[in-house]
């Protein structure tokens, strides 16, 4: 009995503790699993990037939007259609966090790549928003797997867009926090050439950019081309964002969309690649940016950056006037897209979609780090021609269908139609 006592008497006060901890993590949204900038004030009681161990928290975060109508695949829900009907079919895939095996799990389910992990042109385009690097061991067989398919995707027509995001840079910075997965790379030293002027490196500069604006019809131009306002055309806004963090509507630099952005990003990479490699941190301090960045480069890694921003994610006024689906219309109407889709905010049981799938985060812990649920977004376009009206004006049906897509089911989050009538 004394022994019970003496027990209870331990425990109690440190089952207090971790639910006072549990309660202050909570009311500041801010759980384990979410990497913090390296310039706040939290920065250092995560270790500038998280860890893999902490506090099962994800309820604490909640959803934000209400559960949505079980579907089918996006292609599947337009059925066959005309010959004469142009369509476009996407994946987009969020964080991978070092997890080979379910990123092959992922691509195959979602119609990217066979069991053999080969691209067998079920889509047109796929995207995965960044975060390979970082939490998980298989980084090097990632990034050799996603050029591997960007090369057999090119070469039946179709494109993978890769995208940086945080960890990538935090490691081109020199912020290196998982030492199992330091391990793979056989030591510091040789991590630090990879990331730089090796094989991963060399990618990141050639293939991979920070955002991308996907137009989904041809007649927009092709991927990355800039959304130009004083163009005339029925379907001009006919285009999807895709970012790491997401376009915070404060961003200085959003325009011309997405060279503006992309071309701050080329030259700060290009800097943080060829500069003298500073001493990793940790234990070494936090090297920062290098002195020669610009404020233009400063912004883009900043807390509202394209990289860090997680208002899309987090803010709570989605249903107030002049809340976060008022700002998402401002940003879309100023870059020339329909949808704002982005990664790093995780939620581990679903992709979340906003005000209607306007804005749609595909984070869902795909990692083992992270022991969410293995998913990707689904969507397809087709514009159909329609008989001409009666003054002879052309007329289209336009619909996109945009479906989130998991082992055991799928969820349609929007299937927009609409008639457009004028010339392309």
């Amino acid at each position: 009995m004394a022994r019970l006592w003496l027990t209870f008497g331990v425990l109690t006060p440190l089952l207090a503790v971790f639910v006072a901890q549990r309660t202050s993590l909570a009311e500041n949204y801010w759980p384990w699993f979410l990497a913090t900038h390296p310039d706040s004030a939290r920065a250092s009681e995560q270790q500038l990037g998280g860890t893999d161990h902490g506090p099962d928290l994800t309820q604490e975060l909640g959803h934000v939007s209400s559960p949505p109508i079980i579907a089918h695949h996006a292609s599947e829900i337009q059925g066959d259609l005309p010959e004469d009907a142009f369509v476009r079919r996407i994946v987009a895939v969020g964080d991978l966090h070092g997890d080979f095996g379910n990123a092959r799990k992922v691509l195959e389910m979602s119609g990217v790549a066979n069991k053999e992990g080969k691209w067998i042109g079920g889509v047109d385009f796929f995207v995965q928003t960044g975060d390979i690097i970082d939490r998980g061991d298989d980084t090097i067989e990632l990034f050799s797997y996603m050029d591997k398919l960007r090369d057999q995707a090119l070469a039946v027509g179709g494109m993978v867009l890769s995208h940086l995001g945080n960890h990538e840079w935090m490691n081109v910075i020199g912020i290196y926090v998982y030492p199992s997965e330091i391990k793979t790379f056989g030591s510091i030293e040789a991590r630090v050439k990879m990331i730089t002027t090796g094989q991963i490196g060399k990618s990141w500069a050639a293939n991979y950019t920070t955002t991308s604006r996907l137009p989904l019809h041809p007649s927009l131009g092709p991927p990355n081309t800039d959304y130009d306002p004083s163009i005339s055309s029925p379907i001009s806004h006919s285009a999807l964002s895709f970012v790491h963090g997401g376009l915070a509507p404060t961003y200085l630099d959003l325009t011309p969309y997405p060279s503006k952005i992309n071309e701050i990003s080329s030259s700060l990479l290009r800097k943080l690649q060829t500069r003298e490699f500073p001493p990793v941190h940790p234990p070494n301090p936090y090297p920062g940016l290098p002195k020669t960045a610009t404020n233009d480069e400063r912004g883009l890694y900043g807390g509202d950056g394209p990289l860090w921003y997680r208002g899309w994610a987090l803010d709570q006024d989605e249903g107030v006037e002049g809340g976060l689906c008022d700002r998402a219309d401002s940003v879309m109407e100023k870059i020339g897209v329909r949808r704002l889709i982005v990664g790093h905010t995780p939620d581990f049981e679903k992709i979340v979609s906003r005000c209607g799938g306007k804005v749609i985060i595909i984070d869902t812990g795909i990692s083992h780090a992270y022991g969410g649920v293995l998913s990707a977004l689904s969507i397809t376009y087709s514009l159909t021609p329609l008989p001409p009206s009666g003054d002879g004006e052309k007329r289209w049906k336009e619909r996109e269908t945009v479906v989130a897509v998991y082992p055991d089911g799928q969820d349609l989050l929007a299937d927009d139609v609409r008639e457009i009538t004028g010339n392309l």
